[in-house]
């Protein structure tokens, strides 16, 4: 959507900020999981080209295979790349062992790795809509050696 006193807010403000709380034993954890795997611009438009999203590293070599028709539209490209980023951290935390999401203060999710690393997948996906660099199966296998 375009709304611009929003776009002009968010120029001036930066990016919203938030804490999440949750209590052990709650499923707080995989409340998050769940809830940030959904990526529904990004499943539609993989189930229209044909290419299943099974949180699969395949499934990450078949998105990077996608002629990018997304690129011509500007609404919808900060939106689709969020949903790469978001479905690149799904499958770094069902795929690669003792990863977990982790929300910064800022608000804005990342994949802690078992080495403690925290990787940034959103700004990933977002690169990745945006210009096809890095692939999201290449980034998969860089963050997953860790």
């Amino acid at each position: 959507m375009n709304i611009p006193f929003l776009d002009n807010w968010r120029k001036k403000h930066g990016s919203a900020f938030g804490v999440a709380v949750f209590a052990e034993g709650d499923g707080g954890a995989e409340g998050v999981a769940e809830l940030l795997s959904e990526c529904e611009l990004l499943r539609s438009q993989a189930e229209r080209a044909g290419v299943e999203l099974d949180d699969s590293v395949e499934s990450l070599e078949a998105l990077d295979q996608l002629v990018p028709r997304w690129r011509e539209d500007e609404e919808s490209l900060p939106w689709l790349g969020n949903d790469a980023g978001l479905y690149l951290g799904t499958v770094l935390v069902r795929q690669v062992p003792d990863a977990t999401w982790m929300i910064w203060p800022n608000g804005q999710p990342v994949v802690r790795l078992g080495s403690g690393r925290e990787v940034d997948v959103v700004t990933a996906g977002q690169d990745w809509a945006a210009s096809g660099v890095p692939e999201l199966s290449q980034f998969y296998a860089e963050a997953s050696e860790t």
